[in-house]
C-alpha cells in the first residue's frame, strides 16, 4: 500500500469548493461534475482529500473522490474549530479555512471515509423530516398554550393552530411507521437485539440506528456517549475556579430526550442501570446525574450488542483476556 505523501484540505460551500495543498497552493473549483473533474488532475494514490461535514455540500464531492478512489476523510467540523483555536487563529477566509482543514489532517490523521448505504441515507432523510416536523409541532403548541392563556377559547387562529397540530401529528406517525419499516426490512435483527435491552424502546432503537449508521461509525462508548452530547463538562482550575459540572448538549436533542425517558424505565427494568442509579442516589447527588448516567450506561449497552452480535443477557460481563 503506498504511503500517503501529500494532504487537501478543502472548504466546501454551496457553489466552489476551495483547496489548499502541502505546498500551500490554492484553487478553487466549481462544486459540480466539471469542478470535480479539474480537481482530480492535481491527484494520485497517494494524495489525501480532508473536509468537513458541512450540511450537504460536502457529499457529491467526497462521494465522487471515493467512487473514483482517492483517499478522503470528512471530519467533525468541531474538531476542526477548536483546532484553529489552539493556534490562536482569528481570521476566517475560504482560504485560510482550507489551510487549516489541511494541517488538521497533517496532525490528526484522520480515518478513511465510506459513504453511508442507501438504506442510511434515505433513513436519515426520513428522520430529519420528521425531527423538523416535531420542532412546527412544538412552536404551534406554545402558540396554542399562549392563545388559551389570554382566554381566547374560540377563534380562527385557535381552529387553524389546532388543525395544522393534528395535521403534523398524523404526517410524522406516517413517517415513523414508514422510518420502522424500512429499518425492519434491512436491520430486523440488530433492531430486535436492540429491543432487548430493558429500557430501551423501539422507537429510540430505530433512531439510535438511524444516527449511528447501523453503529458502524463508531469504536467507542466515549464516542458515541460524546456524540449525543451526554458525556460530562467539567470546570475546574487552580483553587479559584469550581464550575458545575454539566453535559455537553452536543449532538441530537430528541435522541438525547429519548434516552432520558428511557432511563426512567432502565432504573426499574434493568439491572445494571438499577444498580449505578441507586449507587449515585446513595452518594447523595441528584436524581437527575443518576439518570443522565442510566443514559449512558444505556449507550454503552447498546454499542456491545450491536457490536458483539449477541442478545441483552443481565448476567453477562466483559472479560479482558491477556493472550500473553
Amino acid at each position: 500500500m503506498s504511503k500517503i505523501k501529500e494532504f487537501f484540505g478543502i472548504d466546501i460551500s454551496k457553489d466552489v469548493f476551495d483547496v489548499v495543498d502541502s505546498s500551500e497552493n490554492h484553487h478553487q473549483f466549481k462544486n459540480d461534475l466539471s469542478g470535480f473533474k479539474e480537481f482530480s488532475k492535481f491527484l494520485n494514490e497517494n494524495s489525501h482529500c480532508v473536509m468537513e461535514a458541512t450540511g450537504s455540500y460536502y457529499q457529491k464531492l467526497a462521494t465522487w473522490l471515493f467512487s473514483h478512489s482517492f483517499n478522503v476523510s470528512v471530519v467533525n467540523p468541531l474538531s476542526v474549530k477548536r483546532f484553529i483555536q489552539m493556534r490562536l487563529k482569528t481570521s476566517k477566509t475560504d482560504k485560510l479555512d482550507a489551510l487549516m482543514i489541511r494541517m488538521y489532517g497533517e496532525s490528526e490523521q484522520p480515518r478513511p471515509w465510506t459513504p453511508p448505504s442507501k438504506l442510511i441515507i434515505e433513513a436519515t432523510e426520513i428522520h430529519k423530516l420528521i425531527d423538523l416536523l416535531v420542532r412546527q409541532r412544538a412552536a404551534l403548541k406554545n402558540r396554542l398554550h399562549a392563545l388559551q392563556a389570554k382566554g381566547i377559547t374560540r377563534s380562527p387562529v385557535l381552529t387553524s393552530v389546532r388543525r395544522q397540530i393534528r395535521n403534523l401529528s398524523n404526517e410524522i406517525s406516517e413517517l415513523e411507521l414508514k422510518l420502522e419499516a424500512l429499518i425492519k426490512e434491512y436491520e430486523a435483527d440488530l433492531l430486535t437485539r436492540l429491543c432487548s435491552i430493558p429500557g430501551i424502546g423501539k422507537r429510540t432503537a430505530i433512531y439510535l440506528i438511524v444516527l449511528t449508521h447501523g453503529f458502524e461509525k463508531f469504536e467507542s462508548s466515549r464516542q458515541l456517549i460524546s456524540y449525543f452530547g451526554l458525556n460530562p463538562i467539567i470546570r475546574e482550575s487552580g483553587s479559584s475556579v469550581r464550575g458545575k459540572s454539566r453535559i455537553s448538549k452536543t449532538g441530537n436533542i430528541h435522541i438525547r430526550n429519548l434516552l432520558f425517558m428511557c432511563a426512567f424505565t432502565a432504573c426499574e427494568h434493568n439491572k445494571s442501570c438499577q444498580e449505578i442509579f441507586q449507587r449515585i442516589i446513595a452518594k447523595g447527588k441528584s436524581k437527575k446525574l443518576a439518570l443522565i448516567a442510566v443514559a449512558n450506561k444505556l449507550l454503552k449497552q447498546s454499542l456491545a450488542i450491536a457490536k458483539s452480535g449477541l442478545y441483552y443477557d443481565e448476567n453477562y460481563r466483559s472479560v479482558n483476556v491477556n493472550l500473553g
